[in-house]
């Protein structure tokens, strides 16, 4: 069997998921092809999809070794793309940029470019001191791939009811649909006709629920321009996308400009960066500095999505370990080392306390040594940490938390919501543009802005006064939720009336 055949082999069990047999034939391959590029990147695959990351990073070294990319430049590409992922896992989202703009340049198809440029914007977000010059210049990229699309003529319609097309490929259990189902499900159906494209593949109760009462598109198997072309015809007044530079959006639909007026938001944290969107929705807490945005900002007088739980949420429950346990569950992606040092100082000022991570990196032994030791360089305690990988569970696994410790500069959002609606206060860092004030807005919109700090030094004393105060720890447990209940982030029709005014003002504009 020559090394062709038993590269075909791996490659046939690793397709059917079957990682060890393919290793198995990789081993053996090695003996006959050491270097043979196509074979190391195969073997990276494998350890990706096992959640390997470090491993991953040392084989896609090897590879660029070995590899010829003016004769391979799709492998190359390839293994850029998957170097820049594997890095932002690990928190290296600085490095996985250039990967991906190094994937991005050695792409010759222009979905696969925007695809790439959209990665490695959506990693920027991780990234402390990224300014908006620093956006632009990927802004300016992402759309020189956008230049030859010819778009529609703006057109206005007389329909006795404004149409609204939602563009998503999320139209299922997912973050986005926790905080976009408000606008689906209670539009004024006297004034609205409610259209949902749908880019996802995958589908489940949500989406069947969804499905019944609106007019269902799916746009997964169509082009850019045939997906625009559907929408156009539908005579879409006003159509929003909920995905920016997430994975499996749709931007470039919007660059057709199938409807007269176009937003985007809610999915993601920043602007698009592209002409051919209108606004961007957000809230006078959340917007922050003009300058980070293409678009207009609709600034909700509130909140700028509505929490709406879709999945069956556990009952809060008084921990009782007797010591002040902080938490994280958020992306580890987020976690920056000025991050972890202000967390540390919090630890140092709390006797006994513990700090919880949760996240699907230490889910191998392998990432929670890479992370254990990422700690120790920066002088942490491991006895104070527990490092636990993700879990179906994860949401009673709030009970075991009194305080959690948000993230900076990207905030979390549903992780925010949950923690909050599980009975645990949040401490939340904010800044200057839009995806750092998340935690700032939600805090707000509960009325406890008081737990949202503007620096470093007062994020820390703001959870270590928290942690000393045992009675209001104890009542946000038991109380929390309904005050969430009761307040503006969840009070879906005072927030749907207020996007409608905005909706039939834009287009009688």
């Amino acid at each position: 069997m020559d090394a062709l055949e038993i590269y075909s082999l791996a490659l046939s069990e690793y397709r059917n998921k079957n990682y060890e047999k393919a290793l198995e034939i990789l081993d053996k391959f090695k003996s006959i092809a050491p270097n043979w590029s196509k074979a190391i990147l195969l073997e990276a695959y494998i350890r990706r999809d096992q959640k390997l990351y470090v491993t991953e990073i040392s084989l896609l070294k090897k590879f660029f070794e070995v590899v010829d990319i003016a004769r391979e430049k799709y492998l190359a590409a390839d293994a850029y793309s998957v170097a820049g992922s594997a890095l932002r896992n690990l928190g290296n989202s600085r490095a996985a940029i250039n990967c991906f703009l190094q994937s991005a340049r050695l792409e010759e198809n222009t979905a696969a470019i925007c695809t790439e440029i959209s990665n490695a914007i959506f990693a920027a977000n991780d990234v402390e001191n990224f300014s908006a010059a620093d956006f632009e210049k990927l802004y300016s990229e992402y759309r020189k791939n956008l230049a030859a699309i010819q778009p529609y003529e703006k057109k206005s319609y007389n329909h006795k009811k404004l149409r609204v097309g939602y563009l998503s490929a999320d139209f299922k259990e997912h973050p986005v649909m926790d905080w976009a189902s408000a606008l689906i499900f209670e539009h004024n159906k006297n004034l609205f006709d409610v259209y949902c494209y749908s880019a996802g593949k995958t589908f489940d109760a949500v989406t069947e629920k969804i499905k019944s009462c609106v007019k269902w598109r799916d746009i997964s198997d169509l082009n850019d321009f045939d997906a625009a072309k559907i929408i156009r015809a539908d005579e879409i007044d006003i159509l929003f996308e909920f995905s920016g530079h997430t994975s499996n959006n749709r931007l470039p639909v919007m660059a057709y400009r199938p409807a007269a007026v176009q937003i985007s938001g809610i999915g993601y944290m920043n602007s698009t960066g592209l002409n051919c969107v209108d606004y961007f929705l957000s809230d006078e807490t959340c917007a922050g500095r003009l300058d980070f945005f293409t678009e207009d900002l609709i600034c909700m007088s509130r909140s700028h999505f509505c929490y709406t739980p879709i999945k069956k949420m556990p009952p809060p429950k008084i921990s009782s370990s007797g010591y002040i346990t902080f938490g994280c569950f958020n992306n580890f992606s987020k976690i920056t080392d000025s991050m972890l040092a202000t967390w540390q100082k919090i630890l140092d000022a709390v006797p006994n306390s513990k700090l919880i991570l949760k996240h699907k990196i230490f889910n191998t032994v392998e990432g929670k040594n890479f992370i254990s030791a990422r700690l120790q360089n920066l002088g942490f305690n491991l006895k104070q940490i527990e490092l636990r990988g993700f879990s179906a569970d994860y949401l009673e696994q709030y009970n075991e938390i009194d305080i959690a410790l948000d993230t900076f500069p990207y905030n979390g959002g549903l992780t925010t919501c949950e923690a909050l609606y599980m009975g645990v206060p949040v401490i939340s860092l904010y800044g200057e543009r839009h995806g750092t004030r998340f935690g700032l807005s939600i805090l707000k919109n509960i009325g406890l802005e008081k737990f949202a700090a503007s620096n470093f030094e007062e994020y820390i004393q703001r959870a270590v006064a928290l942690a000393n105060d045992t009675d209001l720890l104890k009542n946000l447990r038991v109380n929390l939720r309904d005050v969430m209940k009761n307040s503006h982030l969840m009070n879906a029709a005072e927030y749907v009336k207020e996007l409608e005014e905005f909706y039939i003002a834009a287009v009688e504009n």
